[in-house]
């Protein structure tokens, strides 16, 4: 459980410091996600468990939190990000580098997905378009011109 702990607390206070609005969310869920999925996963079934678990649960913590345009972008970028962090960190640091690699990787992978996914809907102008019209608080009436004949 100490372990657990520790890699939510880098994962929260760590990755979203990196991006901003959006994926400030999902970084924590496809981070928290991961970390817990390493954590279940190597209860179950060691170091191949874990990384299986890790991708899973960042996978899952990327879709939960991303927007509707982003859900596939975050759950590919934190079930791979916890996925490698697990088998990184585990090289590096044992079943806790294991937890902490998936957590932080999960973060970073979960909200590198939702940025790409955001710059692929933005037009020439930065503008997001995410199939829905916006409306800018006015409408634009149709004008009838009337000439008077004498």
């Amino acid at each position: 459980m100490r372990t657990f702990v520790s890699a939510l607390a880098l994962a929260a206070l760590l990755a979203p410091a990196a991006f901003a609005g959006d994926s400030t969310k999902v970084a924590i869920g496809a981070g928290v996600g991961g970390a817990l999925g390493n954590v279940i996963g190597q209860q179950v079934g060691g170091s191949t468990g874990a990384a299986v678990g890790a991708g899973l649960g960042g996978a899952a913590g990327g879709v939960i939190t991303a927007r509707d345009g982003n859900k596939t972008e975050a759950a590919l970028g934190g079930g791979l990000g916890a996925a490698g962090g697990s088998v990184i960190g585990g090289k590096l640091g044992g079943s806790t580098g294991s937890t902490i690699g998936a957590g932080l990787g999960g973060a970073a992978g979960g909200a590198l997905g939702n940025v790409l996914a955001n710059d692929g809907r933005r037009d020439d102008r930065g503008h997001y378009h995410d199939g829905h019209h916006h409306s800018h608080g006015h409408k634009h009436k149709k004008h009838k011109h009337k000439h008077k004949h004498h």
